[in-house]
């Protein structure tokens, strides 16, 4: 049976796609390539004519959800105060918290994140600083950026690891709170304060 031409290119994305929802879910490390294969239909063995190696493979998720990830917790450096304010809303959300294969890959793969070679740890770092200069830029605060990623992750990290849903509720309101109270309010050009802006 012939192949399309695009056939190898696409099961590379599924592939891709596959691992980073189990790797956001149960980590990648415990995750092995036959499972990984299993996922999208296809045996271990295949598995080296999509990438030379696994962390070949995890330097390909994170990239993809680095850029994810810094869409999430800031949108981009173009968006309205309002659309901004619903990213962070978003993110610390009970159903973000309840679906880390749907989210931000900090929170979820951080420890990996950090065990990892420094090519993986230079390209998350240059992500997080994107994010952040958006953040001081929109506050004008060079503080504030950092704090503000460093509070949504480690909220959204706290949040999955409690038992209750009350619990769970209480640290992403909380938190959701502090960053209405911390975070400058943007003033538009000629305009009154925006106080949608988280």
């Amino acid at each position: 049976m012939r192949y399309a031409k695009t056939h190898k290119e696409e099961t590379r994305q599924k592939l891709l796609e596959s691992s980073r929802a189990i790797a956001k879910k149960g980590g990648f490390k415990a995750t092995g390539i036959d499972a990984l294969m299993a996922s999208i239909g296809l045996t271990g063995g295949a598995f080296y004519s999509h990438f030379p190696s696994k962390q070949a493979l995890f330097e390909a998720l994170v990239a993809q959800e680095m850029d994810n990830s810094s869409a999430m917790l800031a949108g981009n450096q173009d968006s309205p105060d309002n659309h901004v304010a619903k990213c962070l809303r978003d993110y610390l959300s009970s159903f973000h918290a309840a679906n880390p294969e749907l989210g931000c890959v900090l929170p979820t793969l951080g420890a990996e994140i950090a065990q990892a070679g420094p090519e993986v740890r230079s390209m998350v770092e240059a992500a997080l600083e994107r994010t952040q200069k958006s953040w001081s830029q929109r506050t004008g605060d060079p503080d504030a950026g950092w704090a503000l990623i460093a509070q949504c992750v480690g909220a959204l990290v706290l949040a999955r690891a409690v038992e209750s849903e009350r619990t769970r509720k209480e640290i992403l309101a909380a938190s959701r709170r502090f960053l209405d109270k911390a975070l400058p309010a943007r003033k538009s050009s000629g305009s009154a304060t925006n106080n949608a802006t988280v």
